[in-house]
């Protein structure tokens, strides 16, 4: 019994002095690191690039001539999809529906009218490829963005 407590109290010892040499040793390299000129320069490039990026898609949202076409498309989707549940073709007019979500600026205003004016069952297949949407949405928007990075 009489070894344990002094084994206890170095092992103590020790864990509190590894302790203060790691956050000696993370103290340090931060230091130099935030020193670096070079690392500066990155730092201010970066936050640049952002700013850019974060222009250009504000710029992308009020660019009328792209909302006008996205507003056509969005609508030749609705027609397409509309047809195609005409003639009872329901896989197809989902297809041309959900594409229609994905141009939509409010989906849920639009599942909304959805859940209204289409029949049950087809506006259950509607629901059931929503998330296959959001998925390839999300795909594309990683891929955009990744394509942004690399050109810059």
């Amino acid at each position: 019994m009489s070894c344990v407590r002094p084994l206890l109290g170095l092992l103590a010892t020790l864990a509190a002095l590894g302790a203060v040499a790691f956050l000696g040793y993370c103290v340090y390299f931060d230091r130099k690191r935030r020193g670096d000129p070079a690392f500066k320069r990155r730092l201010r490039d970066k936050r640049r690039a952002g700013q850019r990026r974060a222009e250009a898609r504000g710029a992308q949202l009020w660019d009328t001539a792209k909302n006008e076409k996205l507003q056509e498309l969005f609508l030749q989707e609705v027609q397409m999809g509309e047809l195609w549940l005409s003639r009872g073709e329901h896989r197809m007019g989902v297809e041309h529906l959900s594409n229609a979500l994905l141009l939509c600026g409010q989906p849920r205003e639009l599942l909304k009218v959805f859940k209204y004016t289409l029949p049950p069952k087809v506006f259950e297949m509607l629901l059931h490829r929503v998330p296959l949407i959001c998925q390839q949405f999300e795909a594309d928007m990683n891929e955009q963005e990744y394509l942004e990075d690399v050109r810059d």
